[in-house]
C-alpha cells in the first residue's frame, strides 16, 4: 500500500537581510562622501615643496649614569653636579619634553640618585626615568 507523501517544497532564499544591509552600506558611503566634500568647500593652493622634511627632530633620551663611586657620566663625559645641571637646563631649552633616564648603581649611595633627580626638577625636566632590570627569579 502506497503511503501519501507531500511534494517537495522547493528551496527558498531569504534576500532580506542581504537587502538590509547593502542599504546601509549604500547609506554609509552617501555620508562620507558628504563629508568629503566639506574639506573641498575651499579652494586653496597648498604650497609645494621639493624635500619636506620634519620641522624638528625628537631629540635622543639623555641617560644619566652614576657609578658606585658616585661620579657622574653624561655622553661618556665625566662631569660635576653643576656641569650636569646646565647640560640639563640646555636640553630643556631645546626641546621641552626631554627624556631624561638615570642609571644608578646598585650598590652606590642612594643620595647621589636624589642629588640628580633633584637637578632635572631644579632644570624644570618632567619626563625622567629610573632604569631597573628585572631579577631572573630562579
Amino acid at each position: 500500500m502506497p503511503l501519501k507523501t507531500q511534494p517537495m517544497e522547493e528551496p527558498a532564499l531569504n534576500l532580506t537581510p542581504m537587502i538590509d544591509i547593502v542599504l546601509l552600506l549604500v547609506i554609509f558611503f552617501l555620508v562620507g562622501t558628504q563629508f568629503t566634500q566639506h574639506e573641498r568647500q575651499y579652494e586653496i593652493d597648498l604650497p609645494t615643496v621639493t624635500d619636506a622634511q620634519p620641522l624638528t627632530a625628537l631629540p635622543d633620551e639623555i641617560i644619566v649614569n652614576i657609578a658606585r663611586g658616585g661620579e657622574i657620566e653624561l655622553n661618556g663625559t665625566t662631569m660635576t653636579f653643576d656641569e650636569l645641571e646646565a647640560a640639563l637646563r640646555q636640553a630643556q631649552q631645546k626641546y621641552a619634553d626631554q627624556l631624561v633616564i638615570i642609571r644608578g648603581d646598585g650598590q652606590g649611595m642612594y643620595q647621589n640618585v636624589m642629588t640628580v633627580l633633584n637637578l632635572c626638577k631644579r632644570a624644570r625636566i618632567t619626563n625622567v626615568q629610573l632604569a631597573n632590570r628585572l631579577e631572573d627569579g630562579s
